[in-house]
């Protein structure tokens, strides 16, 4: 794994709903091709993580939580369905953040993807990053 990014990163959705501001640096992105991942997203999860008690919001009306199990929660936007965040459970001291929602330049760069052999049978994966199978 590549060192984290600087701190000082921000992003939102597309309709502006939800901004938020992280304080504390990023990891680099890890792909995760797992079914939920693909079909919450509609490809992969390209997702980076932070502190959770280093992300601010700066506008949250519009966000909201999906759990689809209960240990996995998605957040995203309810009004123009951008996915946001990832985390594991509710009392996760990490947030994973949608690495697409970042505004531009994040100085980030992808280093790991998982559950490759769930990947989209259409997807060529990258084969210059290291891809581990995954088992759930």
């Amino acid at each position: 794994m590549n060192d984290p990014s600087p701190a000082g990163a921000s992003g939102g959705c597309h309709c502006g709903g939800v901004r938020y501001r992280v304080k504390g640096p990023l990891r680099e992105v890890i792909n995760c091709h797992c079914e939920p991942c693909r079909r919450i997203t509609g490809h992969f999860m390209a997702g980076t993580d932070a502190n959770l008690g280093e992300v601010e919001f700066d506008a949250d009306e519009t966000l909201t939580w999906y759990h689809p199990t209960d240990t996995v929660q998605y957040g995203f936007c309810n009004r123009c369905g951008s996915t946001l965040f990832w985390r594991a459970d509710d009392k996760a001291s990490r947030l994973s953040i949608a690495a697409g929602t970042l505004d531009q330049p994040t100085g980030l760069t992808t280093g790991l993807a998982l559950f490759g052999d769930e990947a989209g049978d259409y997807h060529n994966l990258d084969t210059t990053i290291e891809t581990l199978p995954g088992d759930h």
